[in-house]
C-alpha cells in the first residue's frame, strides 16, 4: 500500500503568480525490502535510474557507505540534484528531489525509487518552491522572535519528537555576485561550516557550473558529511544562495543561516526547518 501527501501536485510549479527558481521535494520511504538499502552501488544504480526515468540529464553521483550500517548519496543533475539517507536498520530511506528543471516528470521518479526499493509506505513529507523571482520582500525569520529564542523552540521541539534528522532549507538573497561565482570561495565555505556545526566532511566537495539556462546559471554544491549531507545552489541571475542541510544529529539553524549570510554578504534570508521522522 502507497501512501502520497494529498497536497502533493506534481505538476505545480507557481505560488501566488511568482514563478519559482527551483521546486524541492521531500519523501519518505518506509517498510523498503529488506535488502535494498544495505547495498552501495545497488542503491546507486537505483537512484540513476530514477533520475534517468524522470527525465533529468545525470552529471556525476557518489554514493558512502556508513560503519556499521547506513548509506548517504547524492545524484547530480544539470536540473540540480537527487540525494538519499537510508537507514537499512528501520528498512527506512529519506530522499530529497530538488530541480531547477520544467521537463522533469516528479511522478516518474517517486514511483520508480517506490518500486526499486520494494518500499510498502511512501510519503511525499513536503512540495516546496524555492526562489521566487519577482517577491524580494522576504525578510528574516527572526524578527518576530529573537534568535536565542527560537534556537531553544527548534531544541526543544528535536528533543520532544526524536526525529530521524533535521533539514534546514536556507534561501539567501542579493549576495555578493563575486563570492557566489567563485568555486574556492564556496568551498571555503562548506569547510568553515562544516568546522562550526562541527560535522565531519566525507570525501571532496562537489562544485559544478551550470550556465546554458540564463534563468539557473550558477554553480551547484553537495558535500556528504558524517551525519547525512550539505548542498546549495548558486543563481548568477538573481544573486541567490539556496542551501541545505540534513542531519540525524542536531545542529542549530538559525547560527548556519546567520553565518551563511555573513559569509555571502548577502541583505536578508528566508529559513524553513523541516523534522524528518
Amino acid at each position: 500500500m502507497t501512501r502520497k501527501n494529498a497536497d502533493f501536485n506534481y505538476n505545480a510549479g507557481m505560488i501566488s503568480g511568482s514563478p519559482a527558481l527551483g521546486r524541492h521535494v521531500t519523501i519518505e520511504y518506509n517498510d523498503c525490502g529488506s535488502d535494498k538499502l544495505i547495498d552501495t552501488e545497488y542503491l546507486e544504480e537505483v537512484f540513476l535510474k530514477a533520475a534517468r526515468e524522470s527525465g533529468a540529464t545525470v552529471v556525476s553521483s557518489s554514493f558512502h557507505a556508513f560503519n556499521p550500517q547506513g548509506i548517504s548519496g547524492v545524484i547530480i543533475i544539470a536540473e540540480s540534484h537527487f540525494t538519499v539517507h537510508a537507514w537499512p536498520e528501520h528498512n527506512y530511506a529519506a530522499v530529497d528531489i530538488f530541480t531547477c528543471g520544467k521537463n522533469i516528470d516528479l511522478e516518474k521518479a517517486i514511483h520508480s525509487l517506490e518500486v526499486s526499493l520494494e518500499a510498502k509506505n511512501v510519503t511525499v513529507s513536503s512540495d516546496r518552491n524555492r526562489g521566487f523571482i519577482e517577491n524580494r520582500t522576504m525578510k528574516n525569520i527572526h524578527e518576530t522572535r529573537s534568535p536565542a529564542e527560537y534556537s531553544t523552540l527548534w531544541r526543544e521541539e528535536y528533543d520532544a519528537r526524536e526525529p530521524w534528522g533535521i533539514l534546514s532549507s536556507i534561501d539567501i538573497y542579493e549576495c555578493d555576485p563575486d563570492i557566489i561565482r567563485n568555486a574556492d570561495s564556496i568551498r571555503r565555505f562548506v569547510y568553515e561550516l562544516c568546522d562550526r556545526i562541527k560535522m565531519k566532511r566525507f570525501g571532496e566537495c562537489t562544485i559544478v557550473n551550470f550556465g546554458k539556462d540564463e534563468r539557473v546559471a550558477g554553480f551547484s554544491m553537495t558535500q556528504l558529511i558524517e551525519t547525512s549531507l550539505i548542498s546549495g545552489h548558486f543563481a548568477n541571475l538573481t544573486h541567490s544562495v539556496y542551501l541545505d542541510i540534513f542531519s540525524c544529529r542536531f545542529y542549530d539553524p538559525r547560527d548556519v543561516a546567520e553565518f551563511a549570510l555573513s559569509y555571502f554578504k548577502g541583505s536578508n534570508y528566508k529559513l524553513q526547518l523541516t523534522l524528518r521522522q
